[in-house]
């Protein structure tokens, strides 16, 4: 048996890093299972994509967010697999099924669909599917599963993240890779005691990227369109976004539009961030009427750098209320608790105007 506890990778995926990144992912590959978490809501999904790709080497790939529950998650995973093999490749070992599912293929695709009884008993349907997948390939010849978002796997049905575990413990022929966008949810899954995915594997983490890396590639990109002031603006994105690589992307998309189709705007910056902000806003203001009393308060302060610790409300209190904001993916912490979203950050202070 493949030995389980290979490193966990907690990744911030920026797009200078993607060839070493990609090493990387190559490299645990050819290792056992290894989760990758992600933070930042960064294309993770798509620089592994490519990664996987470069192996050479067989995967299917599922999105947990799109699945309702262990038997849709079977079916998924089943379905996937009927485009890496053919039925009459695998037709022998769904005769070991417990629950056999229903197959029909889709006269307009020509995919296979499946699906199983509504009533059907999902740990077994997963246990099945998964046990296909191993014994469909061999130590030599693993195949990539790739399970996206897998912070919902805490969601889909209790113990569930238990029960996978079970039956990922038995398999030697299956790498996986477990993807996640919420760092708070994916550190709790394998660095808590009671998880039954604690200390899977290693827990490696890429800081941001070098600001000087960052304002140079920036700088590159704006000057076709603001020859004089391509390196001011990189700073000024920067500065905004504190180095936040999807952000800075954002708005130096933004900034490089305006340039294009609206050259003579005066100062570009303020006019992409004023378009993100009017853009985003119905959002903002829906996310918004959703908060706590509590939470509010604390956004507030947070937008406009002005210390917690008033006396208004109980210490604890305010823990309690940056820790959940910090699970919800409103609120991180690096040296200090702070707004992940700049243009939130900014819609709450035009607000307080």
């Amino acid at each position: 048996m493949c030995h389980l506890r290979q490193p966990v990778i907690d990744i911030i995926i920026v797009f200078l890093k993607e060839i070493s990144l990609i090493c990387c992912i190559k490299h645990h590959l050819r290792n056992a299972i290894k989760p990758l978490g992600t933070y930042h809501h960064m294309d993770k999904s798509s620089v592994v994509a490519k990664a996987v790709k470069q192996t050479g080497r067989k995967s299917i790939n599922v999105n947990l967010q799109q699945v309702t529950s262990v038997a849709d998650l079977s079916a998924k995973i089943l379905r996937e697999l009927f485009k890496v093999h053919p039925l009459e490749r695998v037709r022998h070992l769904i005769t070991h099924f417990r629950i056999i599912p229903t197959l029909s293929t889709n006269p307009l695709t020509g995919m296979m669909d499946v699906s199983f009884q509504p009533s059907a008993d999902g740990v077994v349907l997963l246990e099945d599917v998964l046990t296909l997948i191993d014994r469909a390939h061999t130590p030599e010849d693993r195949i990539i599963v790739v399970l996206d978002e897998f912070q919902e796997i805490l969601d889909i049905a209790p113990r569930l993240d238990k029960q996978l575990r079970a039956i990922m413990q038995q398999q030697k022929s299956v790498n996986y890779i477990l993807l996640g966008s919420q760092e708070s949810m994916m550190t709790d899954i394998f660095e808590n005691k009671k998880s039954p995915f604690y200390h899977f594997g290693e827990l490696m983490r890429l800081k941001k990227l070098p600001y000087e890396d960052f304002h140079r590639f920036l700088a590159n990109r704006l000057q076709p369109c603001f020859a004089a002031k391509s390196e001011e603006l990189a700073g000024r994105i920067l500065d905004y976004t504190k180095c936040h690589p999807y952000y800075s992307q954002q708005l130096a998309a933004n900034v490089w539009q305006i340039g294009m189709l609206q050259p003579e705007t005066t100062d570009p910056l303020v006019s992409a961030i004023d378009q993100i902000v009017t853009t985003h806003a119905l959002d903002y203001e829906r996310i918004w009427m959703n908060f706590t009393r509590t939470n509010k308060w604390i956004m507030q302060r947070l937008a406009t750098g002005t210390a917690l610790q008033t006396g208004e409300y109980p210490t604890s209190t305010i823990y309690s209320a940056l820790k959940r904001l910090q699970k919800e993916g409103y609120v991180i912490y690096t040296d200090r608790y702070e707004l992940e979203d700049p243009f939130y950050r900014q819609w709450i202070v035009k607000g307080l105007a």
